[in-house]
């Protein structure tokens, strides 16, 4: 097992250039020695087993230590310095014991064996892991190491560390921004793949929220910053990253514990194997033969095949998460996707994308165009979410039209002029304020409505809603369609008729409307008191306690909120709810190449430890019952990597 992946430790991730050069000089040695291992190994087999004249005593056993101080001298030397620190019963002394033993009896072929394919299955896990790593390093490479500050109305670079909150920031076209800020400049253009996985381009006004890791399209832009590089949504996630793979999963936990009793009882089982029988045969005791049999139940018994697929296998998983979008902050809640009976999730920024869009106009005097644009002109004059909407609606920018005499009546709506035509729009409450007319069935209609009257008389009306995320119909879809899934639940802060229109078009069964951050916390608490193992979805500050509570809480990652990323388990960093069922196939995928490890690993062994016991099983087999099934786990546990979700 490698350095870096010992028991009780995090494998650590260090993705720094340092790091990759170091890595770059010594991989060529690392893959050498094994090779030319196994040549020279092929070439005294070879002399052996032809009879070669020359290859008499004491030439097998020079040629053959040779090679074994190549390959096993390494390992050799890790076992002496973990028995001098008292730690005795490890995978390293074992495979010296055992290979030592192997010499001492002859064996010489068997002995190196055990330790080159050893060492095959150390480089099998490094390739392994480095596959994995590479899924989660596409995350690192959006971090900025240097950015122009505006200082006294000169351009000074700086690492993005030492900039202060409230300095201004160049970014030119193609740059990625380095902290998170306010726009600045009048108009930008933004793709926010790195922060929500999709590469269609954003656009931002004076005054809108930038993050850092967004990349500039098409122009110089200035920022002034909001938070610190520390600080930043980009670095919390990539912190996060760094850290999910040191926190283990119940699995890994419970064979590390096992490994730790199993190694020191097949330790003092393989001396009993050698003095017990003396006891039993009397004349007919053979020491070298029994001294043989507890070598090979020592190879056999080495927990290496558990120990290196199992860590492997999770931390493939959360390779595979990140290659999808979606950041386990550990390996435990892997299996915790598994167990997840019952979907809860919030609406607005889960399902829905979180903006308010025109969804109908209506239009009764005048063209649907014409009735749009003039609208849109007296909406510029307000700051309200829903006149941002259908101003973004009409796309005003090349409009003759000016507005004049604008009036904001609070609780209603907008008056003025645009043009020669004098506008009223806002809720039915404005109409009726003004003693206009208007069909009065409109008021059963479900989305928010904008009611306009022009010159005085009732012209028609826009409705507007946040509008379903491009893959939520197919969320609840793969969701209803799991075995292992008994509800899917909605709930929200809305009123109820939307939160029933949003459910019906989604196919949820059970949605509850007109919920505080405590309601939802009662609902999720009801379940739990049903047995239930929840999972929650949510975006916003006000989901952070829910996601707390829940036995498994996932944050819509890309740009929800600080406090729903922080406190979830599960970051769905592209925003997509589709990806909670990936993210639950995920954990069942690894889970059960987890399982198909450890019952690989056990049958076989237990299988060849009697057959060794009884005298059944040579050195080569005891090699293929460790080494071969260590190689065949890895494998299997490299192909989570592999497969599409």
């Amino acid at each position: 097992m490698s350095e870096d992946c010992k028991e009780g430790t995090a494998c650590a991730i260090d993705f720094t250039e340092e790091s990759k050069i170091k890595k770059s000089v010594t991989v060529n040695k690392e893959y050498i020695y094994p090779i030319l291992g196994l040549l020279f190994l092929l070439i005294g087999i070879g002399f052996e087993y032809f009879n070669a004249p020359f290859f008499k005593k004491p030439i097998p056993l020079i040629w053959f230590g040779i090679i074994y101080i190549f390959i096993g001298g390494p390992i050799v030397l890790k076992a002496l310095k973990l028995i001098l620190k008292g730690d005795i019963y490890n995978e390293f002394v074992l495979m010296s014991v055992a290979t030592l033993g192997a010499f001492l009896i002859g064996s010489y072929a068997e002995g190196i064996a055990v330790m080159l394919f050893y060492v095959i299955g150390e480089l099998f896990q490094e390739s392994a892991v480095n596959r994995a790593k590479r899924s989660i390093e596409s995350l690192l490479k959006v971090q900025i190491d240097e950015v122009i500050v505006l200082e006294n109305e000169k351009q000074v670079t700086k690492h993005p560390k030492n900039v202060e909150i409230g300095q201004i920031i160049q970014v030119k076209a193609g740059q990625k921004i380095a902290l998170d800020g306010i726009l600045i400049s009048e108009f930008a253009t933004l793709n926010t793949a790195a922060l929500t996985g999709e590469s269609v381009p954003d656009n931002r006004k004076k005054g809108d929220v930038v993050l850092a890791g967004m990349v500039n399209i098409n122009k110089l832009i200035q920022i002034q910053t909001t938070s610190k590089y520390e600080d930043t949504k980009l670095s919390k996630i990539l912190k996060l990253v760094q850290e999910a793979v040191g926190r283990k999963a119940k699995t890994q936990l419970l064979i590390s514990r096992l490994a730790k009793i199993y190694t020191p009882i097949v330790f003092w089982l393989a001396i009993a194997l050698i003095i017990l029988p003396f006891f039993f045969l009397g004349a007919d005791y053979v020491f070298q033969t029994w001294f043989q049999r507890a070598l090979i139940f020592l190879v056999i018994s080495c927990p290496c095949a558990l120990v290196i697929s199992i860590p492997l296998g999770y931390f493939g998983g959360i390779g595979a998460g990140s290659k999808n979008g979606i950041l386990f902050k550990g390996s435990n809640f892997l299996d915790l996707m598994t167990k997840v009976d019952t979907v809860v999730m919030d609406k607005t920024g889960t399902l829905t994308k979180g903006v308010f869009e025109v969804q109908n106009v209506v239009s009764l005097k005048v063209s649907e165009e014409l009735m749009v644009e003039l609208v849109g002109v007296l909406e510029q004059n307000s700051t309200h979410p829903i006149a941002d909407a259908i101003v973004e609606y009409a796309n005003i920018e090349n409009t003759n039209f000016k507005a004049t005499k604008v009036e904001e009546i609070s609780g209603h709506g907008m008056k003025g002029n645009v043009g020669d035509y004098t506008i009223l729009a806002g809720n039915t409450r404005l109409l009726e304020k003004f003693t206009i007319p208007f069909d009065t069935s409109i008021k059963s209609i479900i989305d928010t409505i904008v009611i306009i009257a022009i010159n005085n008389e009732y012209a028609g009306y826009i409705t507007i809603a946040d509008s379903l995320k491009d893959d939520a119909k197919k969320a609840i879809s793969e969701l209803n369609k799991m075995p292992n899934i008994k509800e899917v639940i909605m709930l929200s802060g809305d009123k109820q008729s939307v939160v029933n229109k949003v459910a019906t078009q989604l196919g949820i069964k059970k949605a509850i409307g007109g919920l505080l951050p405590e309601g939802k916390i009662k609902e999720v608490e009801l379940l739990k008191a049903k047995g239930r193992t929840i999972a929650f979805i949510g975006d916003g500050i006000n989901d952070a306690p829910v996601i707390t509570l829940s036995d498994v809480g996932l944050a819509m990652g890309g740009l929800g909120s600080d406090a729903a990323i922080e406190t979830a388990d599960v970051i769905i960093q592209t925003d997509q709810p589709s990806k909670i069922a990936t993210a639950i196939n995920i954990g069942n995928a690894t889970n059960k190449i987890i399982w198909q490890n450890i019952s690989l690993a056990l049958g076989v062994k237990i299988l060849v430890l009697i057959l060794g016991a009884m005298g059944m099983a040579t050195m080569w087999e005891a090699v293929i019952a460790d080494v071969g099934v260590a190689l065949l786990a890895i494998l299997n546990a490299v192909r989570i990597q592999r497969m599409k979700f």
